[in-house]
């Protein structure tokens, strides 16, 4: 079971580093430093959206409109840590 609960915490972790690449790539696209007519850049931000996406579009439904500030993935990486946490407090050893 111990092996679950490792497994479950690595894809977690995992999960949080996409979320953060993700936020720093569209930095970086809104700032003109990269260019998704780049084909490299567009792979890797295509592949993070789709990875990304489906956790975070359900949480911005929830949010009130705040202007031009996107803070789904702040309470998505808060919500993960939790979880994370959570998990390694009850798991059974």
């Amino acid at each position: 079971m111990f092996s679950l609960y490792l497994l479950i915490d690595t894809v977690l972790g995992l999960f949080t580093w996409l979320i953060l690449a993700s936020v720093i790539l569209s930095w970086l696209v809104q700032f003109n430093v990269v260019n998704t007519r780049n084909q490299a850049v567009y792979i890797i931000g295509d592949f993070l959206y789709r990875i990304t996406e489906p956790v975070l579009r359900p949480v911005r439904r929830m949010m009130p409109h705040m202007g031009g500030i996107d803070i789904s993935p702040v309470i998505v990486l808060l919500l993960v840590f939790f979880l994370r946490n959570l998990l390694a407090e009850y798991w059974p050893r």
